[in-house]
């Protein structure tokens, strides 16, 4: 599984494993279960050493494809393709706008998912960053462990392997939009401070640094989806190599500009997912919302409207002290989902 492979590899169908608390030594039963997951995820023979030899890898892994499909049928969730598992394999066979998103917030995943291992202590060959004055022992004393960025990157780099041939479009593609991935993550590191001392003084303070949510990695991945750029190939005469490089457009400079390197880039033009394909399930059955979403989700279809009672809590008084007592009422709800 190379860099441009995550993707397809990862499938988010992946059970999610408890992690053992930071200090825990690995038992022979956990070692021997360490190394089944390992030999059960699909993963090429160099990072299957790799995993078998780094206690805690497979079950980061697990856990980024989960957070990574998690994010991308969030921020789709509105959408044709909603990033549904199914037709997933044909899709990342293409040179698609959404492949393009597949690749990036896969890597951001695992960027994310591996920076936070590490500062958890999950992995047994990291820990917390390595800000300047910022020791692990200390950190783990004041709760301050940042996430470990660097070396979640640049193990990344190692254990997704090198690059395909240069004479490849599509790869160097898949590797633009797997970059602009790391670089979304990279972007929302933040310095966080925290004061030490007698009654709230600040006599030391300690410093270290911290992820943003992938929630706001997810919606500046979205935000390059919505504004990705389509791509063609130029051979640098330079280098020798083919480029990434976005034609002219009429009325526009006379000679094309490559990719900035926080574009995504895609190749083909998108399907229109409305009907089943090897690319999606379609649209048909999906819950829209009658004022943004049918006209666009329903393909011109028409949508179906169903009425259902739903309960929630109402009247709610507070009751002495600490208690809330509560009725139950219900009141009817129009669903909309797509015609087929």
């Amino acid at each position: 599984m190379r860099l441009w492979d995550s993707p397809c590899c990862l499938t988010g169908r992946e059970v999610l494993t408890p992690f053992p608390g930071p200090g825990t030594a690995a038992a022979p039963a956990q070692a021997g279960a360490h190394l089944k997951q390992c030999d059960l995820l699909k993963l090429s023979r160099w990072q299957k050493q790799l995993c078998r030899r780094e206690p805690g890898l497979a079950e980061t892994l697990r856990d980024a494809a989960h957070l990574g499909l998690l994010e991308c049928q969030f921020q789709f969730r509105q959408e044709r393709w909603n990033c549904s598992l199914e037709g997933r394999t044909g899709l990342l066979q293409r040179g698609f706008k959404e492949t393009a998103f597949l690749y990036a917030v896969s890597a951001a995943a695992l960027t994310h998912a591996l920076a936070r291992a590490c500062s958890a202590g999950r992995m047994e060959r990291c820990t917390c960053d390595d800000s300047p004055g910022l020791e692990s022992r200390q950190a783990w004393q004041w709760g301050v462990c940042g996430d470990n960025l660097k070396y979640s990157t640049k193990f990344l780099s190692n254990f997704l392997g090198p690059k395909r041939g240069s004479k490849d479009l599509r790869a160097r593609a898949d590797a633009h939009n797997t970059h602009v991935g790391i670089k979304a993550v990279k972007s929302g590191l933040r310095t966080t401070c925290k004061c030490h001392g007698v009654s709230g003084s600040c006599a030391v303070r300690t410093c270290w640094k911290q992820l943003s949510p992938f929630r706001e990695t997810g919606q500046v991945l979205k935000l390059r989806y919505d504004t990705a750029v389509k791509v063609s190939s130029a051979t640098n005469e330079a280098l020798g190599r083919l480029e990434l490089w976005v034609p002219a457009k009429p009325g526009g400079p006379a000679k094309g500009l490559a990719p900035r390197p926080v574009d995504l880039v895609y190749m083909e033009d998108s399907p229109s997912f409305c009907r089943p394909s090897k690319y999606s399930p379609g649209t048909a059955g999906r819950v829209c919302s009658r004022d943004t979403s049918c006209s666009s989700l329903c393909c011109g279809r028409g949508y179906d409207t169903q009425s259902r009672m739903v309960a929630f809590s109402c009247h709610c008084q507070v009751q002495w002290c600490c208690y809330v007592e509560c009725q139950q009422c219900a009141q009817q709800e129009l669903v909309y989902t797509c015609k087929r």
